[in-house]
C-alpha cells in the first residue's frame, strides 16, 4: 500500500476540524498547542498511517494542508 506524508501549515488552520473527520486512517486529530491566532491546530498524531489519498488537504477550506504519496 502507498505511503504519504502530511504536512499542516500551523498558523493557518482554525481548527475546523474537517479533515480530522474526513481521515480515513485516523492520522489527524486536535493537538494541545496553539498558533499565534490562538486556534489549536491540526497535528500528524499517527503519520505512519497515512496513505497520501489527501482527502484532508482536499477538504481544507484554508489550503493549510499539503499530501505527498511516497
Amino acid at each position: 500500500m502507498a505511503k504519504g506524508k502530511v504536512e499542516i501549515a500551523i498558523e493557518s488552520c482554525k481548527s475546523c476540524q474537517y479533515c480530522v473527520v474526513s481521515c480515513p486512517k485516523s492520522v489527524l486529530e486536535v493537538g494541545e498547542n496553539v498558533n499565534s491566532k490562538g486556534y489549536p491546530y491540526v497535528v500528524a498524531a499517527r503519520p505512519d498511517d497515512c496513505i497520501g489519498c489527501a482527502m484532508c488537504a482536499q477538504i481544507c477550506p484554508d489550503s493549510a494542508i499539503e499530501v505527498w504519496r511516497d
